[in-house]
């Protein structure tokens, strides 16, 4: 059987940290801490599922964000 490829790993983070922070202060500290792909969206975006490695996203309403979830 071949090995399990090395995974690249994420930040140490507590996604619930951002709710109630404006999207942009958001945004720089989840970069500051090493997330390399930031995505803001609004209340009930249609989006793609797959789960990525280094991926964080906010539902941001009226430029807060209400909820943050890795993937």
């Amino acid at each position: 059987m071949a090995p399990l490829p090395h995974l690249p790993s994420e930040p140490d983070d507590d996604t619930g940290a951002y709710v109630g922070l404006p999207e942009e202060a958001a945004a720089v500290r989840a970069r500051a801490l090493g997330w390399t792909d930031v995505r803001a969206l609004p209340p009930g975006a249609i989006i793609t599922m797959e789960y990525r490695i280094g991926r964080l996203n906010f539902e941001v309403r009226d430029g807060v964000v209400e909820r943050c979830w890795k993937g």
